[in-house]
């Protein structure tokens, strides 16, 4: 089945990308502020939908049942809407588009089913891919949680004690005019640079928060900050894991509904918003449109291991790309898995150590001139 994608608007971009770095999957998946339809949302309403669809009810019942079952007012309202449209005659996925809060590759997903007439098919497979991509998220957050709780309640100590408790230590010794050892020269400079400078800290932060919010969607943001994370030891692993299995699900699922390979690259490009994979994409289709295979044209950029490229070698010779494609998802999730709760068991302990030693080098600093103290009060 050939599938255009000519009259996509270049300028068009994703509604619910994907994700840059750890940093902002954080920022992007879990906000204080919901998303109009987040992923968590998606996972339930496509996997109910597929399951209602599968029994035999008809797609206005079926999206009446899973609005009746919305428990926010904004939520039902968007399910309505998609029905009303649905009424007046347009498709599912003409219905979605309108929505305005789903992505192209939702749209273009769901418009191939309904053309092939698997729409239950394509419904469930929307369904695993946002399930994993949750399950991806959990992972990362049950890896990072502990270790950030423990250094914001470390760092706030040593705030505490650098603002307060040093600060009540040099009183004392100016008092008694005892001489500190450079240890305690340097923490005592540390405490009143920090208390000098306290306000311009906070407004650097902020700064840094605001003009963040600017620039995040800015091509040279992405590209800095991607491939600075992409080098740090480990982190980088797990987050290139993280996008190739993005990569490698959604690809699967087209691969598997018969859009062309050149149609589920331009579709999984406009998807996933992190540029070392967008920038690969974009150069991967020009090389395919003047006739290079896809494992040959993979192996050019290092984001691609070596592992993807041979399997994808012997699914071109074997003309089994989508069987390739859904083993590859199911060994980068896996690594995902194991890689995070690895992740996790080794930043706890060295998170503390170090912390431990921070606050330890702290208080030996002022207690090493109470020494000195206590023989001059001798």
């Amino acid at each position: 089945m050939a599938f255009n994608l000519d009259n996509i608007p270049k300028n068009q971009k994703s509604k619910d990308s994907g994700i840059s770095s750890i940093d902002y999957i954080l920022k992007k998946e879990i906000t204080f502020f919901s998303k109009p339809f987040s992923n968590k949302k998606k996972e339930a309403f496509y996997t109910e939908l597929s399951v209602l669809l599968n029994a035999g009810i008809t797609l206005k019942n079926s999206l009446s049942l899973i609005g009746e079952e919305q428990k926010k007012k904004i939520d039902t309202e968007l399910i309505e809407n998609i029905i009303k449209n649905i009424i007046v005659g347009k498709s599912l996925s003409e219905a979605i588009k309108i929505a305005n809060v789903f992505t192209e590759y939702e749209y273009y997903s769901l418009k191939i089913g309904e053309e092939t007439g698997s729409l239950q098919k394509v419904t469930n497979e929307l369904g695993l891919f946002y399930r994993r991509k949750n399950e991806q998220r959990r992972n990362i957050l049950n890896a990072l949680s502990y270790p950030i709780i423990v250094l914001i309640t470390a760092l706030f100590a040593v705030i505490f004690m650098l603002q307060f408790v040093v600060p009540m230590f040099v009183g004392i010794f100016k008092q008694n005019k005892v001489e500190l050892p450079w240890l305690t020269k340097v923490i005592v400079a540390a405490s009143e640079g920090f208390q000098h400078n306290f306000g311009s800290i906070v407004f650097l932060i902020l700064a840094f928060i605001i003009m963040r919010f600017f620039i995040s969607k800015k091509q040279w943001y992405k590209k800095f900050t991607s491939n600075l994370l992409l080098k740090i030891p480990y982190v980088g692993e797990l987050l290139r894991k993280i996008y190739i299995a993005q990569f490698t699900q959604a690809t699967a699922l087209l691969v598997g509904a018969k859009v062309p390979l050149l149609s589920c690259i331009q579709l999984t490009k406009k998807m996933i918003d992190f540029y070392p994979l967008q920038f690969a994409l974009s150069n991967i289709e020009k090389e395919i449109i003047q006739g290079k295979e896809l494992s040959e044209s993979l192996g050019n950029y290092p984001i691609f291991d070596r592992k993807m490229i041979s399997l994808l070698k012997v699914a071109e010779q074997t003309n089994q790309n989508e069987y390739i494609f859904e083993r590859l998802t199911r060994q980068y999730n896996e690594d995902i898995q194991h890689q995070s709760k690895l992740l996790s068991t080794v930043l706890e302990p060295l998170i503390i150590v170090f912390l431990g030693a921070l606050v330890g080098v702290i208080l030996i600093a002022m207690y090493l001139p109470m020494f000195k103290l206590s023989t001059v009060i001798g």
